[in-house]
């Protein structure tokens, strides 16, 4: 067999927005919005430099039902490079392409093939190479399509092109069920599968790989984001390495407040796990991080009386670190190491009150009926933080909330503002 390489993408969403950043001052609005855009292009580029034999894509190139044509028309230039350069492109349509006015509509380029709705199989025959895949004819197949590819083409280097969360994967709807067993029964050499925005290996023999999303759109994408470069030597793979190419990274950032005496401990500590994280995790990207305050501290209540403040605080402490980092959350998990000693009769009667209350279900329609106006006005105002009073408000999670106000009060009863 021929010896080439070759790149496998998926799950690119071209210009599906990013979330999380709209409240963000000063952030580059337009980097933001074109960065899977810009993604792709890194992905073409690569592919150009490397002189790749072909690429996969496996699914999920658009986002849904995309009205603009300028997104399948950038596609279209893109495949003009590809094109040019002599790589042809395999694509096979996903959930979100099922979806998409812009596939059905617009002409490829002649170096694009498609994935037919039915098992179809595309050869390279100067590289004795068998692709085969079945696109999406609609936005939800439950069907295990991989039972009904075709046997592998003697003589040939098959590879496997299927959209699929194998047998589920947290965050992801459960399409074209299937096991690695079913795939590894097809006789193929590598499976090149998408849906699954984290990149995996499943399997090695032969390898089943998710090559993850291509560029991270919120905090639950967060890390390294790209595709899969493989080398094929004499019909077995002996290289396959994941290479980012996002433009844009996301990160959780934990800071652990267990041993802080202060809030200027906090900051101290929030301002090194940034600094840490940054210098080692956004390989010289933009990044854009959540904060989790955690463990417990003498400082719990005062950190959630003063969140709205401590957010806009350590915005300015990620700008001190680098001026391409951003915030996209603070989060409080922090807790009180015990009860504060309240030694005043009458604080002391109304903290256990403010206990009891937190189930007390006429209570919290009072307050719901009470606070209506107010959260009315925060909602106009766009505080859209889900961790916030004004959130657990209007969601109605009143136990959450007088949990946080009562620890808030308890520290300042006890004088536990620490500043």
């Amino acid at each position: 067999m021929a010896s080439f390489h070759f790149i496998h993408a998926a799950d690119i969403h071209l210009d599906s927005p990013l979330h999380g950043l709209a409240r963000y001052e000063g952030l580059p609005f337009e980097e933001v919005r074109n960065a899977t855009r810009a993604a792709f292009d890194n992905l073409v580029s690569f592919a150009c430099d490397e002189a790749v034999d072909f690429m996969l894509i496996a699914g999920d190139l658009f986002d849904g039902d995309w009205k603009d044509m300028s997104t399948g028309l950038y596609f279209a230039r893109a495949m003009g490079k590809l094109a040019a350069a002599e790589i042809p492109v395999y694509l096979l349509a996903g959930n979100h392409d099922a979806a998409s006015d812009i596939r059905k509509k617009l002409p490829w380029p002649p170096n694009v093939q498609q994935f037919r709705t039915k098992p179809t199989t595309h050869l390279i025959p100067h590289l004795h190479v068998a692709i085969h895949g079945q696109s999406f004819a609609t936005a939800h197949v439950t069907d295990n399509l991989a039972t009904g590819y075709p046997g592998p083409v003697e003589n040939h280097f098959n590879i496997g092109v299927l959209h699929t969360a194998l047998t589920g994967h947290e965050g992801h709807a459960t399409y074209a069920p299937c096991s690695v067993d079913d795939l590894r029964a097809r006789g193929y050499d590598y499976w090149a599968l998408g849906h699954v925005h984290d990149h995996a290996i499943h399997a090695e023999r032969p390898h089943v790989v998710f090559p993850g999303n291509l560029q991270g759109r919120h905090i639950r994408e967060a890390g390294p984001k790209g595709a899969v470069y493989v080398e094929v030597e004499d019909g077995v793979v002996t290289r396959l390495r994941h290479v980012p190419l996002d433009t844009l990274r996301w990160a959780r950032v934990d800071v652990d407040c267990s041993g802080a005496q202060t809030l200027d401990d906090v900051d101290t500590a929030t301002r090194q796990a940034l600094a840490r994280h940054h210098a080692v995790h956004s390989e010289g990207r933009p990044m854009v991080a959540r904060v989790v305050l955690s463990g417990r501290t003498p400082l719990a209540g005062a950190l959630q009386e003063r969140r709205g403040r401590h957010r806009d605080e350590i915005c300015a402490l990620a700008a001190g670190v680098a001026p391409d980092l951003w915030i996209e959350k603070v989060q409080l998990d922090v807790s009180p190491p015990a009860a504060p000693p309240i030694k005043d009769g009458v604080a002391e009667d109304f903290m256990a009150m403010l206990a009891e209350a937190q189930g007390a279900l006429e209570l919290a329609a009072a307050l719901a009926e009470d606070l209506a106006p107010f959260l009315t006005a925060v909602k106009v105002a766009g505080d859209n933080d889900d961790g916030s009073l004004a959130a657990m408000a209007d969601r109605g999670d009143w136990s959450a909330l007088l949990a946080i106000a009562g620890s808030a009060l308890g520290a300042r009863l006890a004088g536990g503002e620490a500043e």
